[in-house]
């Protein structure tokens, strides 16, 4: 991470493939239940598909429901940042802490017993990393 990180916006273009650009570069959303990771079960951890600094684990994985990859928790307290938005609708920004990338959103309806956050995650924003 760090150095290796493009410095352009033509050298992210190149990196990542378009819908990774358009959500991790431009703040997109794909449509509910679309996403390679919304169903998934597999173990591993979660990657940023633009940096590759792990971001959340399949142990913090739930079933929201909501048609986005669903995480109670990030894998470290200091691998994503959040950032208020909106006026009218605010909400909070999941973003790489590494290389800034858009990841979704963090709302207060998650399981009660586990910290009682959803961390809405695109699935494009992610590389499921299956061998750590």
């Amino acid at each position: 991470m760090g150095s290796d990180l493009p410095s352009t916006d033509a050298e992210w273009r190149e990196r990542l493939t378009p819908e990774q650009y358009r959500v991790l570069r431009r703040a997109g959303t794909e449509r509910p239940f679309t996403g390679t990771y919304d169903d998934c079960k597999d173990p591993g951890v979660y990657r940023c598909a633009g940096c590759h600094a792990e971001l959340f684990t399949s142990g913090d994985k739930f079933d929201s429901g909501t048609g986005w990859p669903s995480f109670v928790a990030p894998a470290a307290g200091d691998s994503v940042a959040l950032r208020r938005e909106g006026i009218i609708l605010r909400r909070t920004e999941v973003r790489c802490a590494s290389c800034d990338g858009h990841l979704g959103h963090v709302f207060p309806d998650g399981p009660r017993d586990r910290g009682g956050q959803r961390y809405c995650i695109n699935s494009a924003a992610l590389d499921l990393d299956r061998t750590a």
